[in-house]
């Protein structure tokens, strides 16, 4: 999996339409206008808790303009416009949320997990590591850096920050699950397989480690088939999308875990699961063509 909800103390992930964002004359605020503000500020977050983020974002225009010092504010913006994709205009908001709060780790936390949406491991490793110097003991930002590494092809760094972030949050399924798949690239199938049902353990109904356990089981042994085959209907049922092998490596499947899913999924046992799964999935336009 490639992301949380874009993780770290500051939680982002989404927008709304684009806006140029206009030049701001600071003038300090009355005690009236820091009050409506923060008001704004706050109807703002609730509609982004109940997905308005259109709504969302021009309240939090209007914060900006009422708070142009506040970072909070900002970071709001940020967050409202990631919701839509408007991932500029998000790095823009972010950008003058940490030229007011250099030292707020969330914010720089924030940007690394922009600069991975945007494909830029490097920036992120970078932009995480300054974060976790202010704040070291922030899981998500830990498994962010751990999927950096990941597609920089770094898997014994990759390996130990998704540790680093199970262990600081025993319950985030999230990266254990990510600790699998460096696992079963690097060969220790055993090991990933041991992951992937702790993960189970701990989200029972999660599609991405059930389907990647059923192939790991697969290729095992004959006599995991039974299990894996199962596995697999139940996968596919929960999220039709991990039929589609480019969406898999959207969630930073390595070739290898694609390649064995790919033969567990021609099963003939599988073959109305997979067709019904291929019919309801997002992405299936994208299926054919996709690399190993």
């Amino acid at each position: 999996m490639r992301t949380l909800p874009l993780a770290a103390a500051v939680l982002l992930t989404g927008a709304a339409p684009a806006r140029a964002l206009v030049p701001y004359v600071y003038l300090p605020p009355t005690r009236e206008m820091q009050a409506a503000g923060l008001g704004i500020a706050q109807a703002a977050a609730r509609l982004l808790r109940l997905g308005q983020a259109d709504d969302a974002a021009r309240l939090a225009e209007l914060t900006v303009r009422l708070l142009p010092e506040d970072p909070r504010g900002w970071v709001l913006l940020a967050e409202a416009q990631l919701r839509s994709n408007n991932l500029d205009q998000a790095q823009v908001a972010l950008e003058r949320a940490k030229r007011l709060d250099p030292s707020n780790p969330g914010i720089w936390f924030a940007e690394g997990s922009l600069a991975l949406r945007n494909g830029r491991p490097s920036e992120a490793l970078s932009l995480l590591r300054r974060g976790l110097e202010l704040d070291p003991k922030n899981a998500g930002a830990y498994f962010d850096l751990g999927n950096a590494h990941i597609q920089l092809g770094e898997s014994g760094p990759a390996l130990a920050s998704f540790e680093r972030a199970s262990a600081l949050r025993r319950d985030f399924w999230e990266a254990i699950n990510n600790q699998g798949l460096v696992l079963y690239e690097s060969g220790r199938s055993s090991e990933a397989i041991k992951r992937w049902r702790r993960v189970l353990a701990i989200k029972p109904d999660a599609a991405e480690p059930t389907l990647a356990l059923a192939a790991a089981l697969y290729e095992t042994s004959p006599q995991n088939r039974a299990e894996a085959l199962q596995l697999a209907e139940k996968a596919l049922a929960a999220d039709p999308n991990y039929v589609v092998e480019s969406f898999q490596k959207e969630q930073l499947w390595g070739p290898k875990l694609r390649a064995t899913t790919t033969r567990l999924l021609a099963e003939p046992a599988l073959k109305t699961a997979v067709d019904r799964a291929n019919a309801n999935a997002s992405g299936s336009s994208e299926q054919d063509g996709e690399e190993p």
